[in-house]
């Protein structure tokens, strides 16, 4: 895996817990209404595991998903790329949200090539 400064693996981190639980808190809302939740579900699944594959490579603290679900949850988390992108490029530059927004794309893109790596 690339050369990841300590600050980079840290803020990865705290996008993620960031991101799971805007998706928790949104699925919550989603149950009390009466929503489709499928698709909150497996984005957060997929969070859970690009997390977890995060903590492994840095930390080397293990985890209990099977390569199917670690398959799975990289072309979930890959899906997500484009529409994070968007929203980043829609966003004010110098804004609080552009800042998070980058954080976002760059913990997603070193959980996918952390993925990657342990696929091969």
């Amino acid at each position: 895996m690339e050369n990841v400064t300590d600050a980079e693996k840290l803020e990865s981190i705290q996008s993620f817990h960031s991101t799971i639980r805007k998706l928790e808190n949104a699925k919550a809302q989603m149950t009390e209404k009466g929503a489709n939740i499928t698709l909150v579900t497996k984005r957060l699944q997929a969070l859970y595991v690009g997390l977890s594959v995060l903590e492994l490579v840095w930390n080397k603290t293990p985890h209990s998903y099977n390569q199917e679900e670690i398959t799975a949850a990289r072309n979930v988390l890959a899906g997500l790329l484009p529409s994070v992108n968007s929203s980043y490029d829609k966003a004010k530059e110098g804004s609080p949200q552009k800042t998070l927004l980058q954080r976002r794309i760059k913990s997603l893109e070193l959980a996918i090539q952390a993925i990657d790596e342990l696929s091969n």
